[in-house]
């Protein structure tokens, strides 16, 4: 079952079914092994976030005060490079993408049951012709979504463990952000917490 929750904006309910969750969440500890969990801090103000992040792929997404958003090769805290993309991964991004070209970056944001996550736009890649593709893991999260202006009006949809949503076509720069985490809503984590992933393509094909 597929659904449109905003212009632009796909949710598939259950995509994951429990088998796949749990598949999907060893394969994110392996990369949370090779590439561990930092802190993220804002541009300028170097207040921290209440997620904790890490990547996987050629590419990763990270913030500090000195240099904001941005992508780079390696671990702003290890300098290593980032673990490649697992094979599980790729393969959601081949069957709900539909994008010719594979994701360079797949950020990994834990959210710890206080994290929050404001309204914002996905706008640090150039190959906006590519969607975002997000899975979610463990407990429900209440995720709004809106327009291409932080003033249009918003929904809110709950996003359970195996949830994905893909932002593309009009809804690309789409605003969205994550209200709160509904503890106690899912098994599959150990710790509890709410793991999301998304997918992206940063650059367009040459």
């Amino acid at each position: 079952m597929t659904a449109t929750i905003a212009p632009g904006v796909r949710f598939y309910p259950g995509y994951l079914d429990r088998p796949a969750q749990e598949a999907l969440r060893e394969a994110v500890g392996a990369v949370v092994r090779a590439a561990p969990l930092f802190v993220p801090r804002m541009p300028r103000s170097g207040k921290p976030m209440s997620v904790q992040m890490t990547n996987c792929g050629p590419l990763g997404w990270v913030t500090d005060e000195a240099r904001g958003y941005r992508y780079q090769t390696t671990h702003p805290e290890t300098g290593v490079p980032w673990p490649p993309i697992p094979e599980i991964i790729l393969k959601a991004w081949r069957e709900l993408a539909d994008y010719p070209d594979p994701p360079q970056a797949c950020l990994i944001n834990f959210y710890s049951a206080e994290a929050r996550m404001g309204l914002h736009q996905d706008k640090d890649e150039q190959a906006l012709a590519a969607p975002v593709v997000s899975l979610s893991l463990g407990d429900t999260a209440l995720f709004r979504v809106g327009g291409l202006k932080r003033s249009d009006p918003t929904r809110s949809i709950r996003l359970a463990s195996g949830d994905a949503v893909v932002l593309g076509g009009e809804g690309r720069l789409a605003f969205h952000g994550v209200d709160r985490i509904l503890p106690g809503t899912s098994t599959l984590l150990p710790e509890g917490g709410r793991i999301n992933l998304t997918l992206r393509r940063v650059s367009p094909p040459e």
